[in-house]
């Protein structure tokens, strides 16, 4: 197992299609996960959702996330960010990072249209600013 340095932390995020998957709190207290299409701004991960899906709602009431992307594929890697989400209710930046968004995981050719489709009211642009991250490869090794 070795550590990831902060470049290879930023090129194993961006690589591919890989999700991440985001953790929230529940109002309940009960924790919360679910798998977020993002792109890298600098260390922070952006991603979009709804206003009112369970983890809009917890966003909104409690910034705090954690997040992991892994590579499932031997010798394995994985990183986990914990940090803070910032919601930005700009449309012409919402429209500008779900293009973006729209771009890596749909193509090219599909990014105008998922960003139109996402850029709409009731969606938020989240940006997770790192608080801690933790980046580790050749866990089989």
């Amino acid at each position: 197992m070795r550590p990831l340095t902060d470049d290879e932390t930023r090129a194993f995020l961006a690589l591919g299609t890989r999700t991440a998957k985001l953790a929230t709190t529940r109002a309940d207290g009960r924790p919360h996960v679910t798998p977020v299409w993002f792109v890298l701004d600098g260390d922070d991960l952006i991603f979009t959702t709804g206003a009112t899906t369970v983890k809009g709602r917890n966003l909104q009431r409690d910034p705090a996330v954690a997040l992991c992307v892994d590579d499932e594929a031997p010798p394995f890697a994985f990183v986990t960010v914990t940090g803070t989400a910032a919601i930005d209710h700009d449309p012409d930046a919402l429209l500008h990072w779900a293009t973006r968004i729209g771009s890596r995981y749909m193509g090219e050719a599909a990014a105008d249209a998922f960003g139109r489709r996402n850029a709409v009211p009731g969606e938020l642009l989240v940006r997770v600013t790192p608080t801690s991250i933790v980046a580790v490869r050749d866990l089989a090794d």
